[in-house]
């Protein structure tokens, strides 16, 4: 598979087309909301600046079937996370399961690891809901990050560098959180094997 040499970059620092990923990078770690993309060529890279994100990267999600299966609970959260390599370029987001509405996004962070994301996803979405005042179940697709929240401790092996210590810091936040409150919102597994991509999905598998 041909690696990409050109990212372009709809919502960061600066906008526009880069033709290395140090160069994306500065414009997207960190930065809440990035959308950006890697591309073979310039020429792949600048048409893709012309067209609209969500078409390019998530169409995956259009192409979900309009109804969802009736076990699920429409007047829920969903919750994924994203992650180019392990570790890699990590980020998180919760949608309304019922309208695909984005409810939250976070990202993207260095150096990080699809499970942290999730259970950040999961810890980020019980802290709204709660502070809303909204009791609706949450779901997620990670085994690993359910059990995380349950026992209030992310069991990562990912060892803290200088470059991942904004998501260390998240963790800990989020731990500490989980041990100062209490709260009754559902956390439900999303089965993906019968019901298809949760639709916080970020469609780029």
């Amino acid at each position: 598979m041909a690696k990409n040499k050109f990212y372009t970059v709809w919502e960061g620092r600066e906008t526009g087309v880069f033709d290395s990923w140090d160069e994306c990078k500065k414009q997207v770690n960190g930065f809440e909301g990035a959308k950006y993309k890697g591309f073979p060529s310039e020429a792949a890279a600048k048409e893709a600046l012309k067209k609209n994100y969500w078409e390019l990267v998530e169409k995956k999600m259009k192409t979900k079937p309009v109804f969802l299966p009736s076990k699920v609970i429409l007047d829920s959260l969903c919750v994924d996370a994203a992650c180019s390599g392990n570790p890699g370029l990590m980020e998180y987001r919760g949608v309304f399961t019922r309208t695909g509405e984005e409810f939250f996004r976070q990202g993207a962070f260095e150096e990080g690891t699809n499970n942290i994301g999730e259970f950040l996803a999961l810890v980020h979405a019980l802290a709204l809901l709660k502070q809303q005042n909204k009791n609706i179940p949450i779901y997620s697709d990670s085994r690993n990050a359910i059990l995380w929240v349950k026992t209030k401790k992310c069991n990562t092996k990912l060892a803290e560098t200088s470059k991942n210590k904004i998501i260390f810091d998240l963790i800990a936040r989020a731990e500490k959180w989980l041990h100062k409150n209490s709260y009754s919102i559902p956390i439900l597994k999303w089965e993906t094997q019968d019901w298809g991509e949760i639709p916080a999905d970020f469609g780029r598998k």
